[in-house]
């Protein structure tokens, strides 16, 4: 894996716009000017990787939903980029009878069944259209690249694969069936973009152990399947270099419940948690409020701003790990250095400014005006900066307002410390009751934790007391009701998920974030510093990569789809750590995990750890399909 996933994709999204065939490098010629037409799964999927200025410069003039109404462009190629889905089906056959393109390009996202594209030749025929119809590809990318270690599986439909669709109690084999090849198929898109046949481990009897005796038989039967394999030929041709395969982990959600509810610390993490993120994208409400100097004033319209987070945002890049505080100090070091750089170019700009027949003026104008062209070459970079330092600064003053009014640090050491099993100095009750401790959600998630952690299960009178605490904060009880359940049902009573020791430390309030200048006001926010620990998932991941002999993962199956007999005693003999790992969790993951990882492969060299998930929550959505699991 010496490219990422997400150049992988990127490249292969690329040649896809190119008419499938790989870009030169350096052709100064025009491109061929062509109409993109998407469906939302399309969509979702180009979104995080490419720009529209990208699009523009690989030809795409328009970029267009597949069900709106588009008008004919007859002298136009035109690619397509969907789901294989009846409807979809439809529409093209329906855009080639009314002849809206020159040609097409039919690039479907998953592989279309030999009966649709029956179908579309059957409609092409009878619309005439047949030498129109250029080519027709599975490009095999149904999953969405949001870092370049970490993928979803989609954002669409995504309550079809959901914790809460996977757990219901009144779930329908076949239902669950369906579920499972829907995550099928994307991994199995994920492992022919990454070009590379993993050895699959996978605990037993959880949806995570179906997942992986599907796509060990979908490998399986692909590598069988000589002529039509995917995984020879020039997508291997990459990863030839690396004789050493990488090793899928599959998580079950529910091996660790109290991480998705858990208050974070960390910039990304944070800003998930806390305001509406998705894609990479921040949606957020500006300008709201009533302005304080005049009494009775109108209440400014609010407005929606949008803001991308990307891969080449150096401060994001740099900074999305780190614990909150330090961002904080860290914008504002931005924000005073280009102030500095910004005073510069005024006082240049005021010396030009002077009068031509002042003698001094024009002495000064010659060493002057090498300093002005510099300056002017990089004012585009200045602009940049600016707009990145504006947008951090706004991002992290709304994470601030949202940590303050809920006093999210508090939550967030003490669920640390719950977790971690220290001492702790006040009570649970104490911080469900104070009024002014967060929203109920806020007081439930940590309730929640509380719960899951705990080494015995609190009495039924206790039980009850705090019953009556979080509904007297206006808390909704159908999570516990689940969680109850869930406790019974898995044997974790008898060997809690252990959280690690992690410690967190107060340091002094902030040094530099308090001077008056500041744009963030930080009083009484504690500046709390992380010690590096690892969650269930990481320490799951540890023991199997490293092949260490551990009671959590010993009964672990082995599945190697290149073996001829799938059989589970072809454990291999040799005891080689694994250099690269996808870990996947099945029924939802979330940014603390995988910052967890991330983390975990920085202090291993050359070890490379990609995350995967089902889908995206926070905390907020994921306790919400728990009440919804609680209220059956």
């Amino acid at each position: 894996m010496a490219t990422s996933v997400r150049e992988k994709q990127t490249v292969a999204l690329k040649r896809m716009l190119n008419f499938n065939t790989p870009p030169l490098k350096n052709t100064a010629a025009e491109p061929v000017w062509k109409v993109l037409i998407y469906d939302r799964f399309g969509q979702d999927i180009i979104s995080p990787l490419l720009s529209v200025k990208e699009l523009r410069d690989m030809g795409i003039t328009l970029h267009l939903l597949l069900h709106s109404d588009r008008d004919p462009i007859p002298d136009v190629p035109a690619i397509y980029f969907l789901m294989p889905t009846e409807e979809n089906i439809d529409r093209i056959c329906q855009d080639l009878r009314s002849q809206l393109y020159e040609s097409y390009y039919l690039n479907f996202i998953s592989a279309i069944s030999r009966s649709k594209l029956e179908d579309i030749a059957s409609a092409a025929l009878a619309a005439n259209a047949v030498s129109q119809v250029t080519k027709v590809f599975d490009q095999y990318l149904n999953f969405i690249t949001l870092e370049d270690d970490m993928f979803i599986l989609c954002h669409q439909n995504k309550e079809l694969i959901s914790y809460h669709a996977i757990n219901r109690a009144d779930i329908q084999d076949t239902d669950m069936e369906a579920i499972m090849d829907t995550i099928v198929d994307s991994l199995f898109c994920f492992f022919v973009t990454l070009g590379a046949v993993p050895i699959i481990r996978c605990p037993r009897g959880n949806a995570a152990e179906m997942v992986a005796v599907k796509l060990d038989k979908k490998l399986r039967e692909n590598l069988r399947d000589a002529r039509n394999s995917l995984f020879t030929g020039d997508s291997m041709a990459a990863g030839q270099f690396s004789f050493q395969r990488p090793i899928l982990v599959l998580a079950d959600r529910n091996i660790d419940m109290a991480t998705p509810l858990h208050h974070t610390w960390t910039y990304q993490a944070l800003i998930h948690d806390v305001l509406d993120f998705h894609l990479n994208r921040v949606l957020m409400e500006e300008g709201g409020g009533t302005d304080p100097s005049h009494a009775g004033a109108r209440p400014k319209k609010k407005t929606k701003k949008m803001y991308d987070l990307t891969a080449a945002d150096k401060f994001w890049q740099k900074h999305k790990g780190s614990p909150f505080p330090e961002v904080a100090e860290s914008v504002q070091e931005e924000l005073d250095a280009y102030r500095a750089q910004e005073d510069e170019v005024k006082r240049l700009k005021s010396i030009m400014g002077l009068d031509g027949e002042d003698e001094g003026a024009i002495s000064m104008l010659s060493d002057n005006t090498a300093k002005l062209t510099s300056a002017v070459s990089s004012l585009p970079e200045l602009l940049e900066k600016k707009r990145l330092i504006d947008l951090h600064t706004n991002v992290a003053t709304a994470v601030l307002d949202h940590i303050k009014s809920r006093k999210l640090d508090v939550y967030f050491e003490y669920e640390e410390k719950l977790m971690s099993k220290s001492t702790i100095d006040k009570s649970l009750l104490d911080i469900i009751s104070d009024p002014d401790a967060g929203t109920p959600e806020d007081k439930m998630r940590l309730f929640l934790i509380y719960y899951i952690t705990a080494q015995q299960v609190p009495s039924e009178s206790d039980l009850e007391q705090y019953r009556k605490g979080l509904l007297d904060a206006g808390c909704d009880l159908s999570p516990l009701n689940y969680m109850k359940q869930w406790k019974a049902f898995t044997k974790m009573a008898s060997t809690p998920a252990n959280y690690g020791t992690s410690g967190v430390k107060p340091m002094g309030l902030f040094s530099r974030v308090m001077n008056t200048g500041s744009q963030f006001v930080m009083e009484g926010v504690k500046n709390l510093v992380l010690k590096q620990h690892n969650l269930p998932v990481t320490r799951i991941l540890d023991n199997l990569m490293e092949m260490k002999s551990h009671p959590e993962i010993d009964d672990y199956r082995y599945f190697d789809p290149k073996m001829l007999r799938g059989s589970e005693s072809s454990i291999p003999r040799n005891k080689n750590p694994f250099q690269e790992a996808i870990v996947f969790v099945v029924g939802g993951g979330n940014y603390i995990e995988y910052q967890n990882l991330v983390d975990y492969a920085k202090s291993k060299p050359g070890r490379k750890v990609v995350y995967g998930c089902s889908e995206l929550f926070n905390a907020a959505q994921f306790m919400k399909q728990l009440s919804q699991l609680g209220q059956k």
